[in-house]
């Protein structure tokens, strides 16, 4: 449904930190469905963990988030001039370890709907098997620094 294209068309994150290669699956207001691609190329690898890659759990939930994020900017019509910000994360569980030649199915549920924020519930897979799971909050706010603003 989106490629890479489009979905840095929505998202500000860039290489190495966008999370999410994909979405299949878009209901507006309600669920997202994406995709992210684990190589052995990632940067993280080469400190978590030397010898046994291991995927860090915070970045699967950044992965949730950013998932959310694609889902919630498309209904903002400025979103350039916005960013989505964490508020919170809740009841995070890594259930199996996430390795390179992995594929990542990143499912997230809108659990409340807001003019400037959601929260939504995530669910990670991996070949249909849960590895991670989290509800986030996030909220979407000005690119620009308040104080920044408040001085022109």
């Amino acid at each position: 449904m989106l490629d890479i294209n489009a979905i840095q068309k929505i998202l500000p994150h860039r290489y190495p930190f966008l999370l999410i290669d994909r979405v299949t699956e878009l209901t507006r207001k309600q669920r997202i469905v994406a995709l992210k691609n684990v190589t052995i190329n990632e940067p993280y690898f080469a400190g978590h963990f030397p010898g046994f890659p291991i995927m860090p759990g915070v970045l699967m939930v950044e992965a949730i988030a950013q998932a959310g994020g694609a889902l919630l900017l498309t209904e903002i019509p400025d979103r350039d001039a916005k960013l989505m910000v964490f508020t919170g994360i809740e009841r995070a569980r890594f259930r199996r370890p996430v390795i390179p030649g992995d594929q990542l199915k990143i499912v997230v549920t809108v659990l409340a709907w807001r003019t400037v924020a959601v929260r939504m519930q995530g669910d990670i897979f991996v070949d249909d098997k849960l590895v991670a799971e989290a509800v986030v909050t996030c909220r979407v706010v000005p690119r620009e620094p308040e104080s920044s603003r408040e001085t022109e």
